[in-house]
């Protein structure tokens, strides 16, 4: 046991031993895993550490013995050994401030974030952090949030625009081993991410129940780290997040330029990904693009399998509407449809919209559904998708890009450093224009139709193949588009 003169000594030893850890490990890592850590016992050699929770005594144990032991021989040389344990807390105790909320409380803008009055505020038992959160977040799957019934694999609709952002998720939602960690999908607004990452969740938990699956927002994930630190349940905020089976953060580009919880979400996933967990994160840009974001973080979200999905084809809106209409089981000419898929270039959720909208006057009205009364509906929607970017703007970007004459965009030359611009600018004519794929020929030489598909079909597999290749087309589409 140790006595007062003893109890004495190791204080002043803790205290330098500390002082040498958060040197060695860092601000963060020292607030993250050594603020937590008290001075316990000393007997016959034997050190003992008192963690405030089981999920600190194990990442401890496992990550910083060693280092702990090492300073402690050398400030306290009567130290053999160490021990971390978790000791129960009485009643009557305090629960401990979490690592740097005073600091964040203070300067954290999260913690100005609308919507923060409105969060509901469980009852804990009054200064335990080990009481049951009865009706909080953190009590069983409630911090998952409610999934889309209707958004699952089979009410997907594969392209050649989307396949490789879905052949990924099939993949980690059929097999239970970690093949890349994380999956990381991005795309513009409505273009189906967030319906791959419903898909993946309730793949998982129909037919592998027995596994965790949490998916949540970004938005959802932080407002939840902030109401943690406010009920002072931060411990149990890590557990709950750092013990699932899959976790899954929707839009992450929205937890930008926040400081504190980017660097809860980064422990989070490090500890996940360290015990071979899956991470599945979507955004609307690529890692490397991510505005706000500190560089360790965007490297992490990099790690595993990058998957973009680009803007929707001809083919791939049309077929997105014959699902549509037969799941709702109602009949739309087949002109109405094309006439959609044409016009509704924006992203899914504006064409199934425009669709909506037509089936309901059809309904409510008693009127047939015909490509007039389309247009005189959706006259709002059309000219919002009425783009102003033309072929001639297409090539002239194209040309300049890649430091080539704009004559050679129509002319008959085959060399390779004039016929792949020239099919990435036919690429983009099919992607950002109405134009039919005769019309898009016609400018580019008068080339046959099939030429043009071709093209559109190679830049399609060269994106797959090639990220350097990929991330040239994605640069002038963007461009092209502001």
């Amino acid at each position: 046991m140790t006595d007062e003169t003893d109890r004495s000594w190791l204080e002043e030893g803790w205290q330098s031993v500390t002082a040498s850890l958060r040197k060695e490990l860092g601000d963060t890592n020292y607030r993250s895993w050594i603020t937590p850590i008290s001075l316990g016992e000393f007997d016959s050699g034997k050190l003992t550490l008192i963690a405030t929770s089981r999920f600190i005594r194990d990442w401890v144990r496992s990550n910083y013995s060693d280092k702990i032991l090492a300073h402690c021989k050398r400030e306290m040389p009567k130290v053999l050994a160490i021990d971390v344990i978790v000791k129960p807390k009485t009643a009557n105790q305090r629960p401990p401030r979490a690592p740097g909320d005073a600091e964040a409380l203070a300067a954290n803008p999260d913690f100005k974030a609308p919507g923060l009055s409105d969060l509901a505020t469980p009852n804990l038992a009054a200064g335990s952090v080990d009481a049951p959160l009865s009706g909080s977040m953190f009590a069983g799957g409630e911090i998952s949030a409610q999934l889309d019934q209707r958004l699952t694999f089979d009410t997907f609709v594969v392209g050649g625009t989307n396949e490789l952002a879905y052949t990924a998720s099939r993949r980690v939602a059929e097999n239970s081993q970690v093949g890349f960690n994380p999956l990381f999908l991005y795309s513009g607004v409505g273009l189906g991410k967030t319906h791959l990452m419903h898909a993946i969740a309730w793949h998982i938990r129909t037919h592998q129940p027995e596994r965790k699956v949490v998916y949540l927002t970004a938005e959802q994930f932080m407002f939840q780290f902030i109401r943690s630190i406010r009920e002072r349940s931060t411990v149990a905020f890590k557990e709950s997040f750092r013990n699932v089976d899959v976790l899954m953060i929707d839009d992450i580009q929205f937890i930008g330029n926040r400081q504190s919880t980017q660097e809860e979400f980064f422990h989070t996933f490090n500890a996940l990904v360290d015990r071979n967990r899956q991470v599945v994160i979507s955004a609307d840009k690529s890692p490397t693009e991510l505005t706000g974001m500190e560089d360790r973080l965007r490297s992490r979200l990099g790690w595993g399998l990058v998957a973009d999905i680009h803007p929707t084809s001809y083919e791939l809106r049309y077929g997105i509407l014959e699902q549509k209409i037969a799941a709702r089981g109602v009949e739309v000419p087949a002109s109405v449809l094309e006439f959609l898929a044409q016009s509704i270039t924006s992203n899914v959720r504006e064409l199934e919209g425009a669709l909506n909208r037509l089936i309901a006057h059809s309904s409510l009205m008693g009127r047939q559904i015909t490509v007039d009364n389309a247009r005189e509906l959706l006259a709002d929607l059309l000219k919002a998708n009425d783009r102003r970017v033309t072929i001639d703007d297409i090539q002239k970007r194209v040309a300049t890009h890649f430091n080539m004459r704009l004559s050679d965009m129509t002319s008959a030359r085959r060399a390779r450093s004039v016929a792949r611009p020239r099919q990435i600018a036919m690429y983009l004519s099919k992607v950002l224009t109405n134009r039919s794929l005769p019309d898009i020929g016609r400018k580019f030489g008068g080339r046959d139709h099939t030429t043009v598909m071709h093209a559109v079909r190679r830049v399609e597999e060269l994106c797959k193949m090639d990220r350097a290749f990929r991330e040239d087309v994605e640069l002038l589409e963007r461009s092209l588009r502001e």
